[in-house]
């Protein structure tokens, strides 16, 4: 028999799952997490930490990412949205305002997975090698001219996992005198065992609640983007959100 048999295609899944609290007694997250679906193949998210608590911050961390989304919505590179959303709020309110922006993408054409930086806070990879903390020095938007992202490139490989969040979650604990220690605590993820990245923001977030005793001191947003071997046999595409509604009070009927 003569010929040559081809080498199997595998696929892999990209599989993101986010965690969000806001800072006890705020009422409303001054963060926010949008995505889009990339017009080249992919996916973006966009998370904003606007400057200050409540609803000030969060209408300008939602103003932020709308004009982000916005711009990879028409095919703008992530390094120049980044910018642009920069110069937005620098013009906007003057430098007297500041912001902080990640934005991570797995983009299909490239095959690469993209983070953009503009957030003091560092992100972390997990992979099959270790732990990486990338903290480049980094500074937010908003407050400087000529604000430029700090700008990653990963490879989509198996067994990998991005953590990027705000830094409310650097500072459970500050009041009592402790440090969440995320390099450590990331470093017993078992990256081989297939995990879901919701459990990994769960724990993460749990974590955070239990050393600032429940009452977080800030804003926390957790993003954790997973890449994990696929099954070629069914190409579904699947998304789920989870987040808790207060019924409202309605008067008593007369």
């Amino acid at each position: 028999m003569s010929g040559a048999i081809g080498a199997m295609r595998s696929t892999l899944d990209i599989h993101v799952a986010v965690a969000k609290i806001a800072h006890h007694g705020g009422g409303e997250s001054g963060d926010t997490i949008e995505t889009i679906e990339r017009p080249g193949g992919g996916f973006s998210f966009v998370l904003v930490d606007g400057q200050g608590s409540g609803r000030g911050a969060k209408t300008l961390s939602n103003l932020l990412a709308t004009r982000a989304i916005s711009l990879l919505k028409d095919g703008a590179r992530d390094g120049a949205v980044a910018r642009a959303v920069h110069d937005y709020l620098y013009t906007y309110r003057m430098g007297q305002v500041a912001a902080t922006l990640n934005i991570l993408s797995v983009d299909f054409q490239s095959g690469k997975i993209l983070i953009s930086r503009n957030n003091p806070a560092p992100f972390f990879v997990l992979d099959p090698e270790g732990v990486v903390s990338h903290n480049e020095p980094s500074t937010p938007i908003g407050l400087q001219p000529m604000i430029k992202p700090v700008i990653s490139e990963l490879e989509v490989r198996p067994y990998t996992y991005v953590v990027i969040f705000t830094d409310g979650l650097l500072r459970a604990g500050e009041r009592y005198g402790e440090d969440i220690e995320l390099l450590n605590y990331l470093s017993a993820w078992p990256v081989m065992d297939g995990r879901s990245p919701g459990e990994l923001s769960e724990m993460l977030l749990q974590r955070a609640l239990e050393l600032d005793r429940g009452e977080p001191c800030d804003d926390m947003s957790i993003v954790v983007l997973a890449v994990l071997p696929g099954n070629e046999a069914a190409s579904i595409r699947r998304l789920a959100v989870s987040a808790p509604f207060e019924e409202p009070t309605w008067p008593a009927p007369m």
